[in-house]
């Protein structure tokens, strides 16, 4: 064996064991591991096993079929598996529903069929063995590629999501993780697809820029903490879109009229318990409930005291939602600084 040839094995070899020791991290050392975290470790091991029997393959002509088509069907698992753990990273309360399991289907069928291949059927290298690897192998590929595309799908939409609202640092840090996480499955697949279709590119390349992707990634990884955030982190952008909808439903509607009002009330509007709706509201508004509502009270009754001055104080405090003219006073002061006359005098034209 030259030197080349073990600078390679290193190399290709590197990868694989950083992989592998990433993955036992996520699974066994670091402490209270999430879903996503498992997702990854287990994307990672299925990984290393197919990074694995490429680099033994470009290495031995001996290898048993089995294990050929074995390192195959995980790719099968690999996309799922991705697309479950950007899921993870993207969606808040995140589980694996069962219609998820249906997706795996492929690798099951396949998984299945590799057991029955034997060695003295696939070393005939008939045009029927050749037609049906050729077909596995493309089928493979192009499945993987349809899990990355809708991994990037997924991307879009959340960046999209995200637009009209302030994106915080955790959502941030996820966003910059997956996309990167992402292109550097690309570029994996790239390389190994290259090598199906032109046989100038080695098979080596794979494993090679494999390494270069794991380790890059590891570090990413580490400098970014992603290994300590989840869908969490898009907790706030769903409270603030809950913020928005319950907001423009009270002022559309005129719901602060109604002065017996209640957090019960507003969290039927966004399906919520009214605990949930209070955090919403003290959250998005830095208000408590009262304070919220009257906000939208005063803006009205600013509105009375300009436009109708043939009304009374205590009128104008009812008709704007309040039950009560020391209520509509004190809550006045409170959100302008001046007592209701005052301010009717201020804006007499």
């Amino acid at each position: 064996m030259s030197f080349l040839d073990i600078l390679l094995i290193i190399i290709s070899s590197a990868g694989l064991l950083h992989g592998s020791a990433f993955a036992i991290y996520l699974l066994f050392v670091k402490k209270k591991p999430s879903l996503t975290n498992y997702l990854l470790a287990l994307i990672l091991a299925f990984m290393a096993f197919r990074i694995g029997k490429s680099v033994v393959l470009h290495f031995s002509n001996d290898l048993e079929p089995l294990f050929i088509f074995i390192g195959l069907t995980l790719m099968l698992l690999i996309g799922p598996l991705l697309r479950w753990y950007i899921l993870g990273m993207t969606s808040i309360n995140f589980k694996i529903k069962r219609q998820y399991y249906l997706e795996l289907i492929p690798f099951i069928l396949l998984f299945s069929s590799s057991l029955f291949v034997t060695k003295s059927w696939f070393d005939t290298h008939s045009k029927q063995v050749i037609i049906v690897f050729a077909s596995v192998l493309f089928f493979v590929y192009l499945h993987f590629a349809l899990y990355i595309f809708l991994g990037f799908q997924r991307l879009k939409k959340i960046r999209k999501n995200l637009q009209n609202n302030e994106i915080t640092k955790s959502q941030s840090v996820v966003m910059t993780w997956l996309k990167l996480l992402v292109v550097g499955f690309v570029i994996i697949w790239v390389s190994y697809f290259l090598n199906i279709i032109d046989n100038t590119v080695p098979y080596l390349v794979g494993p090679i820029m494999y390494s270069f992707v794991i380790y890059f990634l590891s570090i990413k990884a580490f400098q970014l903490k992603t290994t300590e955030l989840n869908g969490d982190a898009f907790k706030k952008n769903e409270n603030t879109s809950l913020f928005q909808q319950l907001s423009a439903s009270i002022l559309n509607n005129e719901l602060f009229l109604n002065s017996n009002l209640s957090l019960a009330d507003l969290g039927k509007i966004i399906k919520k318990t009214p605990q949930k709706t209070s955090e919403i509201i003290n959250q998005n508004a830095k208000q408590n409930f009262n304070d919220f509502i009257n906000s939208f009270r005063i803006e009205k009754s600013k509105d009375l005291l300009v436009k109708h001055k043939d009304l009374t104080i205590s009128s104008i405090a009812f008709d704007s939602g309040f039950n009560s003219l020391s209520s509509f006073n004190a809550a006045f002061k409170k959100n302008t600084g001046v007592t209701p006359s005052t301010y009717r005098k201020s804006n007499n034209n």
